[in-house]
């Protein structure tokens, strides 16, 4: 499919922008979330001629678009609150400490080893879906144009290296007394 990004624009424009305010239900938003959108569209753009069903392509890059700034969001706020008038405390002393204390260091450490031990022991394919997903935070589209192969197949792949790193760490029990814990 041969198509200049004008054109791309002019004819999936309004789409991906109804599509965003959808997902954000804020006009501000929605256009800051198509404004990526579309940054990535320009930086993949190399890749369209490959690209047998724009409009899906376009979706999945507004999807995944969302989903980053979500998790950034959420990562952000992760203690903003009001204090009311009738409390007597500052509300940052309720606040618990972002610092953990050395015993949460240790245990997160050693669940950190102990579920990458058993990411090892998992298939060449599953445990490299599963570092690109979650280790190096590549999208569907990046995982799947590096492993050259579709998205379904990526989402499958990711679906079952869960699936099997479940299945290890629920049949070691000491490893999943200590993780799930």
């Amino acid at each position: 499919m041969k198509m200049d990004l004008t054109e791309l624009y002019e004819e999936y424009g309004r789409y991906i922008y109804h599509l965003c305010l959808k997902l954000t239900r804020n006009k501000e938003e929605a256009e800051d979330l198509m404004q990526d959108v579309w940054v990535k569209v320009v930086r993949y753009s190399g890749k369209m001629d490959s690209v047998d069903r724009m409009k899906a392509w376009l979706t999945t890059i507004c999807m995944n678009t969302f989903r980053d700034r979500y998790r950034k969001d959420v990562r952000r706020s992760k203690h903003v609150m009001n204090q009311p008038e009738t409390l007597d405390v500052p509300i940052l002393d309720l606040v618990p400490s972002d610092n953990p204390t050395p015993v949460e260091m240790i245990e997160q450490n050693d669940i950190q080893l102990m579920v990458q031990q058993k990411i090892g022991q998992l298939d060449g394919i599953y445990r490299t879906t599963i570092e690109y997903f979650y280790v190096y935070q590549y999208s569907l589209i990046e995982i799947a144009d590096l492993m050259k192969v579709s998205i379904g197949t990526v989402k499958s792949r990711l679906f079952r290296a869960k699936k099997y790193l479940k299945e290890l760490i629920m049949d070691d029990s000491a490893v999943r007394e200590y993780v799930t814990a």
